[in-house]
């Protein structure tokens, strides 16, 4: 049974040519990039290369990319990093209860330490409102963290809006860009938002490498100790191979982007016809019009989640009740509970779908098909 695989907002299969590039750096190239010898200089040369065309993709400065070993460190290192930089102007940090696990749990640790967070109110379509920035917003307030684009719904969320409103505050802005990454536009330039997570795996790379976008002037302070690598913002000697492949598939995104939010696009509403022609009941969590091409979350009445993933798992498709650091828990999902309250069926019978370049129409009209058994006999048996 070939299986399909719709959860490519947890992960992402590494491209063949990311896997072609790693290789000589894995074979070859095992000098430190901190050596001054040759085999350093080597070394040095990669991630220098690799540096500057991250950086190209965001129109940001070589100087203001750290390497990080993912999403989570680089959400880590801005909201933490921060905190400690900033605490001597003021404690109070805003943020969304939509957020990553990365972004929530570093607040609430930060929370602990005597930091106080206000959580924007976020409306049923699954955005926040940028005026409520603006009235939160205190001569105390040392940081924003709003994600680009959540990673359950696929909704965007106001970050250009709020960026234009604080740039006449002192406040640093922190964006996880995660999802948005690879298909969305940014241009840093024109975006004021002062720190923005990357995840490698997400767009084809491998994992275990991602970036912390840190505009210059930014006050950070490092969570490691050791030596100065990455301008002494990060410590630890460089994952070489995993940068190399970060590089290679981040210029296949380049000249891919528009060309995959058209395809995802086209996925999406395949799926959905699809979905539409078997007869499923079925609802969509958020503003589909604000959402990005690659992610659905989709409310299915009277089911629930846990059993529709079993049998779904069981008929060869892949997909996901929410974000994929909670996989494997029967917790509610966190983004939809705030989005309709703790009450609501829809927090425990939604699945999330996302898709990738492997896909193809007949992968999703299949999809649908299998679905629409699932969800008949799961209704006659009652489960």
């Amino acid at each position: 049974m070939k299986g399909i695989y719709l959860d490519h907002a947890a992960t992402s299969p590494v491209h063949p040519k990311v896997v072609e590039s790693m290789i000589p750096v894995l074979e070859e190239t095992y000098g430190n990039p901190s050596s001054v010898h040759q085999f350093g200089r080597q070394a040095r040369k990669i991630l220098d290369e690799a540096r500057k065309v991250i950086a190209g993709s965001i129109h940001a400065n070589e100087k203001e990319i750290v390497f990080t070993s993912g999403g989570t460190e680089a959400d880590n290192l801005a909201i933490i990093g921060t905190a400690r930089a900033r605490e001597q102007e003021g404690k109070h940090i805003i943020t969304t209860p939509i957020e990553h696990h990365a972004t929530l749990h570093a607040v609430e640790y930060l929370e602990e330490e005597g930091f106080e967070v206000t959580y924007l109110p976020v409306d049923d379509h699954g955005a926040v409102r940028a005026e409520d920035v603006k009235k939160s917003l205190r001569d105390d307030t040392i940081l924003v963290s709003i994600m680009m684009v959540n990673n359950e719904t696929g909704v965007m969320q106001p970050v250009r809006e709020v960026a234009e409103l604080l740039r006449e505050h002192s406040t640093s802005f922190h964006s996880d860009i995660v999802q948005a990454y690879g298909l969305m536009e940014i241009d840093v330039t024109e975006l004021a938002v002062d720190l923005m997570a990357v995840s490698g795996h997400k767009i084809n790379g491998p994992k275990g490498i991602g970036f912390l976008y840190v505009r210059e002037g930014t006050k950070l302070e490092s969570l490691q100790y050791g030596g100065e690598q990455e301008r002494k913002r990060r410590a630890g000697t460089e994952n070489l191979p995993a940068v190399k492949g970060l590089q290679t598939a981040v210029e296949l995104i380049e000249g891919e982007r528009s060309q995959k939010r058209k395809q995802y696009k086209e996925l999406k509403e395949t799926f959905l016809h699809a979905l539409n022609e078997e007869g499923v009941n079925y609802s969509i969590n958020g503003a589909e019009e604000y959402s990005i091409e690659s992610i659905i979350n989709v409310s299915f009445p009277e089911m629930n989640v846990e059993t529709m993933l079993t049998n779904f798992d069981l008929s060869g498709i892949a997909a996901s009740s929410g974000s994929a650091c909670t996989a494997g828990s029967v917790e509610p999902s966190h983004v939809l509970s705030a989005m309709y309250g703790t009450g609501d069926p829809r927090i425990t019978n939604s699945i999330r779908f996302s898709f990738g370049q492997s896909n193809s129409k007949e992968d999703l009209i299949q999809a649908a098909q299998k679905i629409s058994q699932i969800v008949q006999r799961l209704s006659i048996t009652g489960r």
